[in-house]
């Protein structure tokens, strides 16, 4: 591999966070500003970090500062290394309070609404030196964190290639139509989900589970969904259904409180495929606190009702 032809003298973290602070504010006095630093003092940085990467990374003139092409690339990486910078002082100062250990989590929209809050609440008071991080996802992702290694536990919708992966249960969960008052297909029995086809449609964003089994069983029965609005929480849906603009299919723990806050409608379907499996990943490699954590999350789906004991 033939050598990397920059200065790396230069680059310590306050000229990549000056860098970065000038590409957002698009002005030099702000980002000197921010980073603590006299204006010369910050111009004789970015010109020499720019210097050690053989390039400028923005066009100067009158209304300021516009990343060039080797200043966008820089950008990315740099938000990148600025994060990770953060993310390293956040744990060495929960460190020196106590806190042992990070565990990231990271799980579909629908399991956060419906199942983990007060697990994950339990488990904070069960394990206080223990930090957990949740992240949303959609399932494919979440699968693709824990595989690559940037999330300790993942928890999804069953689907996903899993392969490498240790899974087991979670919970289950069952999809429902979350309808507007009044609607032609408001009613007490279960119906087919191609009954519901020739209606407009809230979804979430490409991606979700949900998305894609309403899609799945759009084409198995040689049909197109009718998308009409795609939104980004389960909330905007309920708005998007409460104001006449489509029908939407949504976890039932999650369509009951929209039913009761927007005076809505739901109907269950009679589809084998409405009734979900959500499941919890981690990595066979995973060390004992990881696995104790889904060991935990595991135990409360047996029994939802109880509260947990004291983990040893």
């Amino acid at each position: 591999m033939s050598p990397i032809p920059y200065n790396l003298a230069r680059f310590d973290f306050v000229s990549i966070r000056l860098a970065v602070a000038c590409a957002r504010t698009g002005n030099l006095t702000q980002a000197a500003r921010e980073c603590h630093l006299v204006l010369p003092a910050a111009s004789r940085r970015l010109r020499d970090l720019e210097r050690s990467l053989g390039g400028p990374l923005f066009e100067r003139h009158s209304r300021g500062l516009t990343p060039t092409d080797l200043g966008r690339a820089f950008m990315k990486r740099g938000l990148a290394i600025l994060q990770e910078l953060d993310n390293l002082m956040a744990e060495l100062h929960d460190a020196r309070q106590g806190v042992a250990r990070h565990l990231h989590v990271c799980s579909g929209t629908a399991a956060i609404i419906q199942f983990l809050p007060p697990l994950l609440a339990d488990y904070a008071a069960l394990r206080p030196e223990i930090q957990v991080e949740l992240e949303e996802q959609v399932s494919e992702q979440v699968v693709a964190s824990v595989r690559e290694g940037r999330a300790d536990v993942g928890v999804f919708v069953g689907g996903p290639e899993v392969h490498g992966l240790e899974v087991c249960k979670f919970r289950e969960d069952e999809l429902v139509l979350l309808l507007p008052p009044g609607h032609r297909l408001a009613g007490k029995g279960a119906l087919e989900f191609v009954q519901a086809l020739d209606e407009p449609w809230v979804t979430l964003h490409a991606g979700a589970a949900v998305l894609q089994a309403q899609q799945q069983a759009a084409m198995a029965a040689g049909r197109m969904l009718k998308l009409r609005m795609q939104v980004r929480s389960f909330d905007a849906v309920g708005h998007m259904v409460a104001a006449g603009l489509g029908i939407a299919l949504v976890p039932k723990g999650v369509a009951l409180p929209l039913v009761r806050a927007k005076a809505l409608q739901w109907r269950a379907l009679s589809d084998a495929w409405a009734q979900r499996q959500v499941q919890l990943c981690v990595r066979s490699d995973a060390d004992a606190a990881v696995k104790e954590l889904r060991d935990f999350l595991q135990s409360s789906s047996q029994n939802a009702k109880s509260r947990p004991t004291r983990l040893k």
